[in-house]
């Protein structure tokens, strides 16, 4: 083999590597991204539950949000609700006699519980999602074929302060 069989072999070689680390790199994006994808509808589902137990004018507002951000900040928006009604309730100690009240706070507790965890699960893989997208050489990938970062959710201003909510019957 001549010295320039052996050139052309190699720069063929380095070509077919280099085009394999860019489909093997695209691939993986586009996995990340779908599994955001998916953590997302996740998420919104549990979020529509807890908007069907809750207030029309939130659920409209998360309804007519056109991207991930703007849902997480109307679920931010729907919390807020969530608390003013809990302090209502926490305000007219008969309505926690009623059978049906009882019954939405427990579904609400489980539904805010199945929240957490679809948030949980989306900001683990929105995290890895925004890991590869940063991360050389898939940042070049992600840059030509618009794979951008992700926002995670957060908690909303004031909640590090634990609620005082009282739902025992007056008198007991």
């Amino acid at each position: 083999m001549t010295k320039k069989q052996k050139q052309i072999i190699g720069a063929v070689a380095a070509v077919v590597v280099i085009l394999l680390m860019f489909i093997t790199s695209y691939n993986g994006l586009v996995n990340k991204e779908t599994r955001v994808d998916q953590a997302t509808a996740d998420l919104e589902v549990q979020l529509q539950r807890r908007f069907d137990l809750q207030l029309a004018e939130a659920r409209a507002n998360y309804a007519g949000a056109g991207s991930s951000n703007d849902r997480i900040e109307a679920a931010g928006q729907v919390e807020s609700a969530l608390s003013r009604l809990l302090v209502i309730v926490e305000n007219y100690p008969e309505l926690t006699s009623l059978q049906n009240v009882r019954d939405l706070q427990v579904q609400l507790e489980g539904t805010e519980n199945r929240v957490a965890q679809a948030r949980r699960d989306y900001n683990e893989v929105t995290t890895a999602y925004n890991r590869a997208v940063r991360a050389f050489p898939r940042s070049i990938v992600a840059g030509l074929f618009g794979f951008d970062k992700r926002a995670l959710f957060s908690a909303v201003d004031g909640a590090e302060t634990v609620p005082t909510v009282d739902l025992s019957p007056q008198g007991s």
